[in-house]
C-alpha cells in the first residue's frame, strides 16, 4: 500500500504534505519523552511488518498495522506512521518521497482514529480488549484501502482499475489483521498492561 512517484496528480501532493504536517505537529504537541521508548518499538515494529509485500496484480499487500499503532501510540500514531514510512521509502524506495504525504495521511488517519475508537471502547477485561483490538484493526485497514482508492483515482482513469483492485486485495488483509490485532492487544494486556495506556486525545497529558 505505497503509492509510488509520479502516480498522483502534483497538487494531490502538496494537500497529503500539508495535512499530514498539520497531524505531525498535532502528535508532536501530544509527545510526552516518556513515551519515546514505546514509540520507537512501535515504529520499528510497524516499519519491519509493512516491508513484507505480497504481489497481486499490478498492486502488492502487506500488514498495515494502525488499529496497533493507535491502540498503543494514540495521538502519536501519525507521527509514527509517518517516520516509518519516510525510512521505507528512503531505504528501500517503497513508496515515493513525493508521495510520502499521502502514503502518511493514507495509512496515519487511520491509525489516528483507530487509537480513539480503542480509548472509547476498550474494557477492564481481556476479553473486552481483544475484541476492542480486533475492530480497530480491520476497521483500520479498511479505512486505509478506502483512502488508497480515493488517492488512486485522483490520477484519472487509467487507475480506476488499480484502485478497485487495491481496494478488494485488502479485503483479506482486514480479516487478517483483524485476527493479528485481537490477539496482539489481548497478550499484552496479559504480561503489560501499561503499553496500552497510550496518551488521550482530550485533555493534555492525561492517560488512561
Amino acid at each position: 500500500m505505497h503509492i509510488a512517484d509520479g502516480v498522483l496528480p502534483l497538487s494531490v501532493s502538496l494537500a497529503g504534505y500539508a495535512l499530514t504536517a498539520t497531524g505531525v505537529g498535532y502528535s508532536l504537541r501530544r509527545l510526552d519523552s516518556a513515551d519515546l521508548p514505546k514509540i520507537a518499538v512501535v515504529t520499528s515494529s510497524f516499519f519491519v511488518a509493512s516491508l513484507i509485500h505480497l504481489p497481486l496484480g499490478p498492486t502488492s499487500v502487506h500488514l498495515l498495522l494502525p488499529g496497533i499503532v493507535g491502540a498503543l501510540l494514540g495521538p502519536a500514531a501519525l507521527l509514527s506512521i509517518a517516520i516509518g514510512l519516510f525510512l521505507q521509502s528512503l531505504l528501500f524506495q517503497f513508496g515515493g518521497l513525493t508521495a510520502l504525504g499521502a502514503n502518511s495521511l493514507m495509512m496515519g488517519v487511520p491509525a489516528l482514529l483507530a487509537g480513539f475508537v480503542f480509548q472509547r471502547i476498550r474494557g477492564r477485561t481481556r476479553t473486552s480488549n481483544a475484541l476492542a483490538g480486533a475492530v480497530v484493526s480491520g476497521g483500520g485497514v479498511l479505512l486505509a484501502g478506502l483512502l488508497l482508492a480515493t488517492l488512486l483515482a485522483t490520477a484519472g482513469e487509467d487507475f480506476w482499475g488499480v484502485a478497485k483492485l487495491a481496494l478488494a486485495a485488502h479485503v483479506p488483509v482486514m480479516l487478517i489483521e483483524g485476527c493479528v490485532g485481537g490477539c496482539t492487544i489481548a497478550f499484552l494486556f496479559r504480561v503489560k498492561p501499561e503499553m496500552l495506556a497510550a496518551r488521550s486525545f482530550s485533555g493534555v497529558g492525561k492517560k488512561r
